[in-house]
């Protein structure tokens, strides 16, 4: 059975940082794209973040310069560093493992992400 479990969500102010984890059970890491979508309330599910097996990255453009992906190959978990952050990337975050970043096979149950002064 593949898990996805993320963590670091919480409540901070515009201009601040959050990090978010995703730790992946069984073998799915070694093969599969791994990545974050976000769902604001009223909206799409939409694509944040992607990262390869080798390391490739891909944000949205709404993200580009102010979030950052990694992943830990040996820990099997995946990282989203969110810096800046405003209040329109407040939603709920999902971690998503799959071989098309756009058709995530796994997801995970989703963490609240919060930004609000």
């Amino acid at each position: 059975q593949v898990q996805l479990v993320e963590s670091g969500g919480g409540v901070v102010q515009p201009g601040g940082s959050l990090r978010l984890s995703c730790a992946a059970s069984g073998s799915i890491f070694s093969t599969y794209i791994m990545g974050w979508y976000r769902q604001a309330p009223g909206k799409q599910r939409e694509l944040v973040a992607g990262i390869t097996r080798g390391g490739d990255t891909n944000f949205a453009d709404s993200v580009k310069g102010r979030f950052t992906i990694s992943r830990d190959n040996v820990k099997r978990t995946v990282y989203l560093q969110m810096n800046s952050l405003k209040t329109e990337d407040t939603a709920v975050y999902y971690c998503c493992a799959g071989l098309l970043l756009g058709s995530p096979a796994y997801w995970g149950q989703g963490t609240q992400v919060t930004v609000s002064s």
